[in-house]
Order: structure tokens, then C-alpha cells, then sequence
């Protein structure tokens, strides 16, 4: 079973004299190595010092879940709400579906021994990302399915960043517990670790 093949990077931090200072990274982390996930993959890690990102969340959803106490951390990038479209890709590739993806989330996190009492959420993505009409609304459809398996589960969101038309980035600093979320429109960060 594939949940997740990991890109591991250390990116430079930028030479300052390289960059006019209006760009210059302003974020602590951008040294840090980092975990990639990519669409339909999940990775749940703890330790100092590392980040879980995952890019470009447009109908597709995020959720990111971290526990302050023991500093783990995890965060699956949902494609589709329901496997039913493909048992094949469902258990080759589970986290691309949120019925079968966000289970396995939360049994690699009880691998940590996480207390769910303590588990912070935030979930991002679910944007409508069809000009004009949209029949299928997937990123609704991938909300839809995520909010009903966490409520289901006892399990609330700390913060919510869904719909629109954008795009969404997440960083999860799993030292902190800060999500920082990139969108055209900006960057805001939301502490999961307070």
C-alpha cells in the first residue's frame, strides 16, 4: 500500500544581497527540511526542526492535524470525496479519497499515540475552481464528505479555510505548530499549537 512517497528537502536560505529587500523571506522555517505531500498522498511525521507542506489546494482539501502536546503532526491532500469512482486507485493510493484517505490519516496519527482530546484541525481547499457553471463541484463535494467524517468522529476544526476560487498552500511547522497558508491573495499563519 502506497500513502505516501516523500520529498524530503533543505531549501538555501536566499543570499541577501541577491534579492531587493521587499522579497527578502521573512518566515523562520525556510531552512528547515521539509516533507512534500503531493495530491492523493499523506504523511504524518514528528520531530524538531521539520516541515509537512503540501501545494496547491484548489477543489482538492487539506487537512492538517497536529497534537501540541507530543508535537506530531500529519496533513493529507485530498483529491475526490468517494473511492466508489475507482476500488483500484482506492487501494493502491487511499488518501486520494477522503472516505478512504482520512481513516488511514487517523490511524497513522494513533501511531504516535496522539490523544484526540488534544488533536487541533485545519482544513483548506475546497474551491470551485470551474469558471462558471460547475455540475460536479468537487471541492464541495471533498468539504462535504470531510466535515461529515469528522463530525462523525468527535473531531472539530480549529480553523477553516475553504470555497472561493484560489488556490492554497500549507506549511505545518511541526516544532510550533504553525500552519502558515499561502494564497494569491497572501499569507496568514494559524497557531495549532496554542
Amino acid at each position: 500500500m502506497r500513502f505516501l512517497s516523500p520529498t524530503i528537502i533543505a531549501e538555501p536560505r536566499p543570499v541577501a544581497s541577491a534579492l531587493p529587500e521587499r522579497v527578502l523571506p521573512t518566515s523562520s522555517h525556510i531552512t528547515l527540511p521539509r516533507i512534500i505531500i503531493g495530491i492523493g498522498e499523506l504523511a504524518v511525521a514528528t520531530g524538531p526542526r521539520l516541515i509537512l507542506s503540501t501545494y496547491a489546494l484548489g477543489a482538492c482539501l487539506g487537512v492538517i492535524a497536529y497534537d501540541p502536546q507530543l508535537k506530531v503532526g500529519g496533513i493529507i491532500h485530498v483529491m475526490l470525496p468517494d473511492s466508489t469512482v475507482s476500488r483500484d486507485k482506492a487501494v493502491k493510493q487511499p488518501a486520494m479519497f477522503a472516505d478512504t484517505g482520512l481513516p488511514l490519516l487517523f490511524r497513522e496519527l494513533a501511531k504516535h499515540q496522539i490523544d484526540q482530546s488534544r488533536l487541533r484541525l485545519l482544513i483548506a481547499g475546497g474551491a470551485g475552481i470551474i469558471r462558471g457553471a460547475d455540475p460536479i463541484k468537487i471541492g464541495a463535494r471533498n468539504l462535504e464528505v470531510t466535515l461529515a467524517y469528522l463530525k462523525t468522529h468527535g473531531l472539530s476544526v480549529s480553523h477553516q479555510e475553504t470555497g472561493g476560487s484560489i488556490n492554497r498552500t500549507v506549511h505545518l511547522d511541526l516544532s510550533t505548530g504553525v500552519v502558515e497558508l499561502k494564497t494569491p491573495e497572501g499569507t496568514r499563519s494559524f497557531n495549532l499549537g496554542a
